[in-house]
């Protein structure tokens, strides 16, 4: 659930960075932290789906099942690595009151 909510964190901190447009200082670093970090997590998503649907029991399954969990378990650091480097740059959302 935890990635699900960073899942949806990451969308509305891209839209709005997207909102306040190329003027926004930080704007290209931003949107691809935030497009890597997406990615990261839809990857590890895969992974997890991936190792569910494979028999822990079946000891020829084992290795294979050992590279993805430590592959998923690297997905999910680098992610929230790349969130902390999120937060740091600033991501202001827009549109909640508008400029007069």
């Amino acid at each position: 659930m935890l990635d699900v909510a960073l899942l949806m964190a990451n969308a509305a901190q891209l839209k709005a960075v997207l909102e306040q447009g190329p003027d926004f200082r930080y704007y290209v670093t931003v949107v691809v932290l935030i497009g890597s970090s997406l990615l990261f997590q839809v990857l590890a998503g895969v992974l997890f789906v991936a190792m569910a649907r494979k028999d822990l029991n079946d000891v020829a399954n084992q290795r294979k099942l050992d590279i993805m969990n430590n592959v998923a378990t690297g997905l999910v650091f680098i992610t929230a690595i790349i969130n902390i480097f999120i937060t740091a740059f600033g991501v202001q959302k827009t549109g909640l009151y508008p400029k007069t």
